[in-house]
């Protein structure tokens, strides 16, 4: 495919997004409805499409409208491309006179829910603007080397020996950063032997502040794929149990904990292996720490829906309160900047649990490398 014929493509999985269709599952129906294009005019297709949800206001503007087309020119327009809108072939046809370039304003330069803006710049203080032009680009792509298997240097090298390019980072002890072909990670050898996982460096830096130790009975609650349940059970020798409200979300846990070299306990009920040395609850959040890798969820999150999220929040907490022996712990997680889903949510928890108290709290910024992260560590008395 041409960079034209491309760009009509992603035109094309933009209206679909649009109309209500996830992302994620408008390119794999295009992909499927388009044989012709190869693995790397696919790459290229869904490049563009999320860099087009990452800056849906700033380039709506730039290109005349809210439409596939209109984000799709927009962003070219930023990046010096308009040319490719030349209607050559596959191409998308030239710009008319109603697709005139109107330069952002101020509020759209952000890329961000107007209604949000206002809680986020009070969350994120001193930090506001440099944030939010973090979220504008793609997130960096982690790697956490797994010390069952490997130690750090190893995971380097078994990489680079397939082309794979990675580099320690600062935030966490076996995080790597991949800067070179990161799209070969999941069909190398050292991924497919559990020598690394995927795993975003300040979800990484989450696991490491958690007071693990061997023979500690944990729980984590909210474990979704597992990817902190497998950096747990790395950590120390645990009697390890997952949980998660859709139990289908784990499916692929035990495979994942097999190729890791360590053991996961899946429970639906997790009252039953209760009292627990620790609980770890990554709880359901706005996701707004995370939105370089999920843009569109910035777009679809609404005041309601973040009203729903914050109660959920609260309810989980209350349940699993009880399941913490005297002296545990419960770990509180997000991958959300927002106040009220942070310090706020833990602040009313205390209120209503005056048995447990505040160790210890942490933000993590996109501007350390990784996603938006919080955790609090709270101590049963």
């Amino acid at each position: 495919m041409t960079p034209g014929a491309r760009a009509a493509a992603a035109i094309e999985v933009l209206d679909r997004v649009l109309a209500g269709e996830p992302a994620e599952r408008a390119l794999t129906n295009w992909g499927r409805a388009s044989r012709f294009a190869g693995s790397g005019d696919r790459a290229a297709v869904r490049d563009i499409v999320y860099d087009a949800l990452r800056r849906r206001a700033s380039s709506a503007a730039l290109g005349g409208g809210l439409t596939g087309r209109g984000l799709v020119l927009g962003l070219m327009r930023a990046a010096g491309q308009e040319g490719l809108f030349s209607g050559e072939g596959h191409a998308p046809a030239p710009p008319g006179p109603e697709e005139a370039e109107r330069e952002p304003d101020a509020e759209e330069r952000l890329d961000l829910p107007d209604w949000l803006v206002p809680e986020l710049r009070e969350s994120l203080g001193a930090d506001f603007a440099a944030v939010s032009e973090a979220l504008r680009s793609r997130a960096p792509v982690f790697l956490r080397a797994n010390r069952v298997k490997t130690d750090v240097a190893g995971a380097v090298a078994a990489l680079a020996e397939e082309g794979i390019v990675a580099q320690p980072h600062p935030l966490a002890r076996n995080a790597l950063e991949v800067t070179e072909n990161a799209r070969k990670i999941q069909n190398s050898r050292a991924y497919r032997d559990g020598w690394v996982e995927l795993q975003d460096a300040s979800s990484q830096a989450v696991v490491e502040a958690l007071p693990l130790a061997d023979g500690m009975k944990v729980l984590d609650h909210c474990a979704g794929g597992g990817g902190k349940t497998l950096a747990m059970a790395a950590r120390a020798r645990l009697k390890l149990l997952a949980h998660d409200a859709n139990p289908r979300r784990m499916a692929d846990l035990p495979e994942r904990a097999r190729r890791a070299g360590v053991s996961v306990t899946l429970t639906e009920r997790p009252e039953g292996g209760a009292p627990y040395d620790l609980v770890l609850v990554d709880a359901p959040c706005s996701g707004s720490g995370s939105w370089r890798r999920d843009p569109e969820g910035k777009w679809r999150l609404t005041r309601e829906a973040l009203d729903r999220v914050l109660q959920t929040q609260s309810a989980i907490l209350d349940r699993v309160a009880p399941m913490v022996r005297a002296g545990g712990w419960l770990a509180y997680a997000t991958c959300s900047m927002l106040e009220r889903e942070n310090r706020g949510q833990v602040r009313t928890f205390l209120a209503r649990h005056p048995e447990f108290r505040l160790h210890v709290d942490h933000a993590f910024s996109p501007l350390q490398g990784g996603d938006g992260f919080f955790l609090a560590l709270v101590q049963r008395s």
